[in-house]
């Protein structure tokens, strides 16, 4: 209706526009003055006429003085006959100069017919141009149902991506590199009566390469690569999504062998039967066309289906089953060496001063994933562009872990004195506390400075990578997150609200102790089962399956985790009081203090690295030898 309206408004103003023009050219700015013939007579007879232009009926006069008239004769008679009429004589007649022009042709139908021709000329040109308009409707509506997914063309180098791109993961890619290898040799396979897999689900959190790998396996096997996102199959209007996956897979085969990408499946993909609609709104209609093509009636087909998700909980298992997604490839958040190599392929083109230590820096970022590294050396390049450097330093690349985390830095925001050193004293209270606990995570770095909605942090990563963690490290964990709080009211008396965020997580630390992890006292099972509510959009429900009797012990056992926590905490504060007044009175002074200061207020030795303890070692075997 809009473009109905736009189109009108359009044609409206073409009619304004020619109207314009057809006033403009009958209403010169200046006309001529219209005089009768008696007047014309009597101007000859007194000799002020120099010249009579004779046009059909019309009289163009130009006098002496040079100015101009206009008059009209008789359609029977000549000029000449006509002056002769009204007493002119012959020998004045003579004096002027009398010129007759013929009519042309197009002036006749210019000035007869086109008014009259014009209106219904501009009637037709308006019907032809809704009729055209109607027609590249009606086209567009013929294409609604067309693939939108965009090719990648294998002869094109500059969007060619290759494993070479893709660092770390490498299980992955062996599991992805036999499929390059059948679409690169599919006899060798087929010799032994091995079928083409049909398709691979790529699992993992959000960043963590499936689109790179999957671009990856289309440029090794020097395939075409088809790519599309689940919600594009998606119109209000049934029956267009299995539509646009026919079109899809139709243009796929024609360019077999070819691998087709399907990002975010799980918008087409979610369990049928779950949400509203029945079974024939338009998300249900295009996962069975999905299905179908994927292992159907047409099974010879030689092309590749390559689906990436970071829910395969909520999938529909028809997906899931052998002939459909035959494999299912795991996109793990990278650990410490594969966080440096993928540090060391993003810095290429980035200059690094010669202090710039990327397996520190991938030491500092346990859970980052490969898209977070790349924004972390792209904030680092930023902050040095900004601090008008010509190479990244580590204080850049440090700084920036921080602010990829917290935010950037709010130094302008003022806070009060007495607010300060409350600050400073609750970031004390929770370093010191990660500093003597054993299981706890060694402290990287403290500041009071604010960042975000924190208005101060204590920076600590485990010194390895960890996939298991001990009730201990937990137990050591809850009192350093009361470290802050026990701090605030060992040394004012009062707690503030600056506590809210530790107190939450040791909440849900302790409960998770108890109902997740089997290491309470309530023994070894879970508690309570957790499930999300399709239908109802990002909505957790959780199911008991245990009675209020045990919730009640449930509740007791959390809060003796975090009365337990907060008397260590307490009695480790009170012993190092001198510590905390230190350390405390150093954050009001510098506002920040990296972990080599840290441990020297701490007395904490550093630890010698990997190749002196090596060379220790030997020397010690030469003088036992």
């Amino acid at each position: 209706m809009q473009k109905l309206f736009k189109n009108i408004g359009i044609v409206i103003i073409i009619f304004l526009f020619i109207s314009g023009i057809l006033v403009l050219y009958g209403n010169p700015a200046k006309k001529p003055a219209s005089v009768s013939l008696s007047a014309l007579a009597q101007q000859v007879n007194e000799g002020k006429v120099k010249e009579i232009k004779v046009s059909s009926n019309t009289l163009d006069i130009t006098l002496n003085d040079g100015s101009t008239e206009k008059s009209t004769k008789e359609t029977s008679g000549g000029i000449v006959e006509t002056l002769k009429n009204y007493g002119v004589d012959s020998e004045k007649i003579q004096n002027v100069s009398i010129n007759i022009q013929g009519e042309s042709g197009l002036t006749f139908w210019m000035g007869t017919i086109l008014p009259f021709l014009l209106p219904f000329l501009l009637v037709g040109a308006f019907i032809w141009y809704m009729l055209r308009q109607a027609q590249r409707g009606n086209n567009q509506a013929m294409s609604f149902g067309a693939s939108r997914a965009r090719m990648t063309d294998p002869k094109n180098k500059n969007q060619k991506v290759t494993f070479k791109s893709v660092a770390g993961s490498k299980e992955a890619k062996e599991e992805l590199y036999e499929i390059v290898e059948f679409l690169k040799n599919p006899k060798k396979f087929l010799d032994l009566g091995a079928k083409i897999p049909k398709g691979v689900l790529l699992l993992g959190s959000p960043g963590t390469g499936k689109t790179l790998i999957s671009k990856a396996v289309a440029g090794e096997a020097n395939v075409p690569f088809f790519n599309i996102s689940g919600s594009e199959f998606v119109e209000m209007f049934v029956g267009v999504g299995a539509s646009r996956v026919r079109d899809l897979f139709k243009q796929a085969k024609k360019n077999a062998p070819a691998i087709i990408f399907i990002d975010e499946i799980d918008a087409v993909g979610r369990h049928r039967g779950a949400g509203l609609g029945g079974g024939h709104d338009e998300r249900e209609q295009t996962l069975n066309q999905i299905l179908v093509e994927m292992d159907g009636f047409d099974t010879n087909t030689n092309v590749i289906i390559i689906a990436a998700t970071n829910r395969p909980d909520v999938l529909d298992p028809a997906l899931l089953r052998p002939g459909r997604f035959d494999r299912r490839v795991t996109m793990d958040l990278p650990d410490i060496a594969e966080r440096e190599e993928i540090l060391k392929l993003h810095s290429k083109n980035k200059p690094l001063t010669k202090d710039a230590d990327l397996r520190q820096i991938a030491q500092r970022t346990p859970g980052f994933s490969g898209a977070d590294l790349s924004n972390l050396l792209n904030e680092g390049a930023i902050l040095a562009a900004r601090r008008n450097r010509k190479t990244i330093s580590m204080d850049e690349l440090t700084e920036s872990i921080e602010k990829v985390i917290l935010g950037p830095e709010r130094r302008s925001r003022r806070i009060d004195e007495e607010e300060k050193k409350i600050i400073a004293y609750h970031e004390a209270g929770h370093a010191i506390l990660g500093a003597t606990l054993k299981n706890a995570d060694p402290v990287q770095k403290i500041s009071i400075i604010s960042r975000g909605n924190a208005g101060g942090y204590t920076f600590s990563t485990p010194e390895k990578d960890k996939t298991l963690h001990s009730r201990n490290y937990f137990i050591d964990e809850l009192s350093v997150l009361l470290g802050g709080y026990v701090s605030e009211k060992l040394t004012f008396g009062d707690v503030t609200t600056g506590a809210s965020n530790d107190l939450e997580r040791a909440t849900n630390m302790s409960r998770s102790l108890v109902t997740r992890y089997g290491m309470s006292e309530l023994g070894p099972r879970t508690f309570g089962h957790k499930q999300e509510m399709v239908f109802l959009g990002k909505e957790m429900h959780e199911e008991k399956n245990y009675s209020e009797k045990t919730a009640e012990e449930i509740d007791h056992q959390v809060s003796s985790f975090i009365e337990n926590a907060y008397k260590v905490a307490e009695n480790i504060l009170q012993d190092k009081k001198e510590l905390l007044e230190k350390l405390s009175a150093t954050l009001l002074e510098k506002e920040t203090i990296e972990q080599i200061e840290f441990n020297e207020i701490m007395g904490i030795a550093p630890k010698a690295k990997k190749e002196e303890v090596i060379e220790e070692e030997k020397v010690a075997v030469e003088v036992e030898k």
